[in-house]
C-alpha cells in the first residue's frame, strides 16, 4: 500500500476548501468521477534502487513505474522538471506490438557464417509480442489523461513548458483538457508534424500526421530558444547567383526607404539614398565583396546562402522525417518518435543542465536526445521492455543515471497487456459476457447464486490499481446500480488495498444496495504462476584477452576479437580474468510463445507455403538475448561491470562496443564475478548468484 498521499496542489492552509481547483469544464459521463482521486492525492510508495549506471549522482533517472506514482516521488523529493514531453496512448484502439528475434545458438553461429554469410533481416526466425493496448473509451481516457496532466503539473518549475503528442482520435478533447489544467493563457501552439507521405485512403481525406500541443506554465517567464528550419527548394532557388569560389547568394535591400527611424543620406560611388547603414560599414561590405552593383547602377548587398540559419521554426512542421525500417536510430520500438523531432523541441524550450522528463517514454528517444544536448532526463515508463531498451540506450552512449522501480503492489508479469491477459485466464470460471457494461471483467457462473460479474482493476490506469473507499463508491453507486437486478453478489480483484478495514466498514454502512461484494487479492494468483526463467552455468578462470573496452563514439570502428586483443597488448592491457560459460537456458514463457506463435502460423500456412516453425535447441542459448555481471555486491542495487548484449544478427556488444564477432556462449570480467543477470529475447531479467 501507498507510503502516503502527496496532494496534486499545493498544501491547503487549513480550514481552506480545495474542491473549487477540481471545478470542470469538459463536461461527460463521469467526468466528476477524478475530483475524488484528486483529492485524496498521488499515492507515494516505496521507491527500489535497481541499478547506477556511471557515477550516482547525475540527477538523472530512469524509472519503471506509473505517471502518477512517478510525480509522487519527484514532488515528495523536491525534484522539479523544466520541460516534458509525453507520447502517452492515442485512444486510437490499436494494440502495439514487439518484434522479438530468436538469436543464432552460438554452438553452431560460426559455422553458419563460414557456410552461408550474412543472413538477411527478413530470414530471421522471429515472433510478435504484445507491448501495450491503446483500447480506451473515451470518458475512462479523459479521465486517466486529466489525472496525469495534475501530476505532471505538480512537478512543473515556474518556467516549465510541457508538449503533449496526440493525434485525431482524441486530441480535441485533450486540448480543452490542458486549457483548464494549465489555462488558456499559457498555450502557445499547436504543432502539425507531418508523420507519413500521402495515403491512399478511398473515403476520406488522407490522416497523415499528429497534433503537438504546446503550454507553459507561466504567462510571460518561460524558456523559448528560436529554432531553425531548413529553407524549402523555393527559397532556395532564389540564391542562383555565385561567387568564383562557388559561394551562392541572392541580393538585398540596402536603402531604409520606408523603414522606422529613417536612416544615413550619404552618396556612394555615385548612387545618393537614404541608407540602412553609416557609410563606414559601406565600405567595409565594400572591401569584403559584399556588395552587388546592379546594371542601372543601384547597390545592392549579397546575402550568402551558408551564412543563414535557415528559417525560424514555424507550426507545420514537415522537414522531419518519421522513422523508418531503415533508420540507424531504430529500436524496434512501436511508436518510436525520430530524434530530430525531439531534438527541436528540447532545443526551444530549455538549456543545458535543465531537467527534461518522458513519462511515457516508450524507446527513450527523449531521454537519449536530452543526454546528447547537455540536459538531465527522467524516463518513466510501466513497460519492463521500455526500460531496457532506455537503459541499453542510453548506457552506449555513455549517459549517468539510476534505474528505480516504484514498488506499487503487483510485480507486473512483463508489462500491463500481458498482465492483464494472463489475469482474465486464471481466474476460475471468468468468461466474457457481453451482457455487462465494460466495468466488468467478465462474470462466474455459479449455480447456487447466479451469475457473478467480476471486476479486475485496469494495470495501465493508475487510479484503478488501489483499492479505496473513492473506488469502491464508484462500485457501489454506479457500477452495481446498472446491473441486472437478479445478480446477489459480485466479485471485487484489487491489486493494492488502502486499508481494508476501513473499505470493510464503509461497505457495512452503505445500505444503497443488497448486493454482496467479496474482495480478493491479485497478487495471489499471479504469485503462483510466475516461474522465473532457468540456467545453468559455470564460472572460471582464464588467461586470455577478456577485453572490449574502447567506450562508444559517433562512428565507432568495429572491430573483430583478434583486432581487439592486439590493440590492448599495445596499450599495456595483459590478458587474463573470469569466464562465466552459460550451459544451458530454458524460459517456459518464451518457449510457450513461440508455441503459441508456430500454432498460429501452422493454420494460416498453405500447402504451397508450408510453414517452417520456430525450433529452439537443446541448450537454448537463442533465446537470450542480454547478460550482466556484477563484480561489486552480491546483493541490492545492481552494478553492470561487464555487460554483453546480442543483437538481432547475433553479433555482440560488449561494454558498449559493437564488434564483427558472433557470442561464443560466455559473459567474461576482470573481477571475480559474483551476480549473473540474463535477459531473454522477450524482455524477462533474472539474476543468480555465482559461486
Amino acid at each position: 500500500m501507498p507510503i502516503k498521499y502527496v496532494p496534486f496542489v499545493p498544501e491547503p492552509i487549513k480550514g481552506q476548501a480545495v474542491l473549487g481547483n477540481f471545478n470542470r469544464i469538459l463536461k461527460y459521463r463521469g467526468a466528476d468521477d477524478v475530483s475524488m482521486v484528486l483529492q485524496r492525492g498521488m499515492p507515494l510508495y516505496e521507491m527500489e534502487k535497481k541499478e547506477t549506471v556511471g557515477k550516482s549522482g547525475s540527477g538523472s533517472m530512469v524509472i519503471r513505474g506509473e505517471c502518477v506514482s512517478a510525480c509522487a516521488y519527484l514532488k515528495e523529493n523536491g525534484i522539479q522538471v523544466d520541460l516534458i514531453y509525453i507520447d502517452p496512448p492515442f485512444a486510437s484502439g490499436a494494440d502495439y506490438a514487439k518484434k522479438v528475434y530468436v538469436r543464432r545458438n552460438p554452438k553452431i553461429a560460426e559455422a553458419m557464417r563460414q557456410a552461408e554469410g550474412e543472413i538477411a533481416i527478413d530470414e530471421l526466425k522471429s515472433f510478435e509480442e504484445k507491448m501495450y493496448g491503446d483500447i480506451w473509451d473515451k470518458e475512462k481516457y479523459l479521465n486517466w489523461m486529466y489525472e496525469n496532466l495534475m501530476a505532471i503539473k505538480s512537478v512543473m518549475s515556474e518556467t516549465a513548458s510541457i508538449y503533449v503528442h496526440l493525434d485525431y482520435h482524441i486530441g480535441h478533447y485533450v486540448k480543452i483538457l490542458m486549457d483548464e489544467i494549465f489555462g488558456e493563457d499559457n498555450f502557445r501552439n499547436e504543432i502539425i508534424w507531418k508523420r507519413a507521405t500521402a495515403h491512399s485512403d478511398a473515403e476520406f481525406y488522407g490522416n497523415n500526421f499528429d497534433c503537438i500541443y504546446f503550454y507553459t506554465k507561466s504567462q510571460s517567464d518561460y524558456i523559448f530558444n528560436t529554432v531553425y528550419q531548413p529553407y524549402d527548394d523555393a527559397y532556395i532557388a532564389r540564391f542562383n547567383r555565385s561567387d568564383p569560389d562557388g559561394r551562392k547568394w541572392d541580393s538585398g535591400n540596402l536603402t531604409a526607404k520606408g523603414l522606422q527611424g529613417g536612416g544615413y543620406d550619404y552618396e556612394y560611388k555615385g548612387h545618393r539614398s537614404l541608407w540602412r547603414m553609416p557609410l563606414e560599414t559601406m565600405e567595409r561590405m565594400d572591401q569584403e565583396g559584399r556588395l552587388h552593383i546592379t546594371k542601372t547602377g543601384g547597390i545592392r548587398s549579397k546575402v550568402y546562402l551558408d551564412e543563414l540559419q535557415g528559417m525560424p521554426a514555424q507550426s507545420m512542421w514537415l522537414d522531419i522525417n518519421p522513422i523508418n525500417s531503415q533508420a540507424n536510430e531504430k529500436a524496434d520500438y512501436a511508436t518510436q518518435k525520430p530524434g530530430a523531432l525531439l531534438e527541436r523541441i528540447i532545443s526551444a524550450s530549455s538549456n543545458p543542465n535543465m531537467i527534461v522528463a518522458d513519462f511515457f517514454g516508450g524507446s527513450g528517444v527523449t531521454s537519449a536526445v536530452a543526454h546528447k544536448l547537455g540536459r538531465k532526463f527522467i524516463h518513466c515508463d510501466i513497460g519492463i521492455n521500455s526500460i531496457q531498451t532506455t537503459r541499453d540506450r542510453l548506457a552506449a552512449n555513455g549517459a549517468q543515471f539510476d534505474v528505480l522501480e516504484i514498488k506499487d503492489g503487483v510485480q507486473l508479469y512483463r508489462n500491463p497487456v500481458q498482465t492483464m491477459d494472463k489475469i482474465k485466464s486464471l481466474i476460475p470460471g471468468l468468461k466474457q459476457d457481453d451482457t455487462l457494461d465494460s466495468f466488468w471483467a467478465g462474470s462466474i457462473s455459479d449455480s447456487r447464486i447466479g451469475t457473478i460479474p467480476v471486476y479486475i482493476p485496469n494495470l495501465e490506469d493508475s487510479a484503478s490499481k488501489l483499492l479505496d473507499t473513492v473506488s469502491m463508491n464508484r462500485i457501489i453507486h454506479q457500477a452495481i446500480p446498472e446491473l441486472e437486478s437478479n445478480v446477489k453478489k459480485v466479485m471485487v480483484y484489487y491489486i493494492d488495498i488502502a486499508d481494508q478495514k476501513e473499505i470493510e466498514e464503509f461497505i457495512e454502512n452503505d445500505d444503497s444496495t443488497t448486493v454482496e461484494i467479496e474482495m480478493r487479492d491479485l497478487k495471489s494468483i499471479l504469485d503462483d504462476v510466475v516461474i522465473g526463467d532457468y540456467a545453468e552455468f559455470h564460472c572460471e578462470e582464464i588467461q586470455e584477452d577478456i577485453f572490449h573496452q574502447a567506450k562508444s563514439q559517433a562512428n565507432t570502428p568495429v572491430y573483430s576479437f583478434d583486432e581487439c586483443c592486439e590493440r590492448q597488448i599495445a596499450q599495456g592491457i595483459r590478458p587474463g580474468g573470469y569466464a562465466v560459460t552459460i550451459d544451458r537456458f530454458v524460459s517456459d514463457r518464451v518457449i510457450q510463445k513461440i508455441m503459441e506463435f508456430n500454432q498460429k502460423a501452422f493454420l494460416n500456412s498453405s500447402s504451397k507455403k508450408p510453414y517452417k516453425p520456430i525450433e529452439i535447441s537443446e541448450e537454448g542459448l537463442e533465446l537470450i538475448e542480454f547478460l550482466s555481471l556484477d563484480c561489486t555486491a552480491s546483493e541490492g542495487k545492481w552494478h553492470s561491470d561487464s555487460e554483453i548484449k546480442i543483437d538481432k544478427n547475433g553479433y555482440v556488444v560488449k561494454n558498449d562496443v559493437k564488434t564483427k564477432d558472433f557470442w561464443d556462449a560466455r559473459i567474461c570480467s576482470s573481477e571475480k564475478p559474483l551476480r549473473i543477470k540474463i535477459r531473454n529475447i522477450c524482455g524477462d531479467e533474472t539474476e543468480w548468484a555465482v559461486e
